[in-house]
């Protein structure tokens, strides 16, 4: 952990933000009690209101940052209704944020069968029990449910339900914020150019 905030070398070294973004991610893994890749993800319904709730991070590289859900949910319809979203990561543990928005696209059928396969096998069998986001009349109907599933895949693996599966931001712009004395806060943003680089600038906390 960095206490002096994000320095000279981390403005100057970093040409694109994944490498840096590794990093803060491998520090908040050694210090943060719970969920290190929990992410506040924001999101717009067709009145135009927000809409934030907390989800985990499954998987980035250069070409996204993915997190995986019921297509039928709340976050789900919103998503495909406008193809765009924010993320905010706060590692309170290390005073640092990072910030994330940019187009969304669906990962392919293969990588979402391919995490699906690694979840724990109740898990599996929520997908399919859960109407996510929409009214349950009782828990008993819930666990009604989850029985019924259970029972129908007793034997074998379980499939990934068609309307479960997963979305991966393509951020056009990533800022790092580190939190300084006073207020006087160390930001950077990387910003997509038009040829697909990364520009890099400092902002005012």
């Amino acid at each position: 952990m960095n206490e002096n905030g994000l320095t000279e070398g981390d403005f100057t070294e970093h040409a694109e933000p994944f490498r840096l973004f590794s990093e803060w991610l491998a520090d908040a893994t050694k210090s943060e009690p719970n969920d290190p890749n929990g992410v506040a993800l924001a999101t717009v319904d067709t009145d135009g209101m927000p809409d934030v709730r907390m989800v985990l991070l499954k998987g980035f590289d250069e070409q996204g940052f993915v997190f995986y859900t019921n297509f039928e949910s709340a976050k789900g319809r919103e998503i495909l209704a406008t193809m765009k979203a924010a993320m905010c990561f706060h590692w309170k543990s290390l005073r640092r944020q990072v910030r994330i928005r940019g187009p969304v696209e669906i990962v392919s059928d293969a990588e979402a069968d391919a995490y699906f396969a690694t979840r724990p096998r109740g898990s599996r069998i929520g997908a399919w029990a859960s109407k996510q986001s929409r009214p349950l009349e009782s828990r008993f109907a819930l666990e009604k449910a989850v029985a019924e599933y259970t029972a129908r895949h007793a034997i074998g693996e379980i499939p990934r339900p068609a309307h479960w599966s997963g979305f991966r931001i393509v951020p056009q712009a990533i800022e790092f914020w580190h939190d300084r004395p006073f207020r006087l806060h160390d930001r950077i943003v990387f910003s997509r150019t038009a040829d697909g680089g990364w520009e890099k600038s400092r902002l005012y906390p």
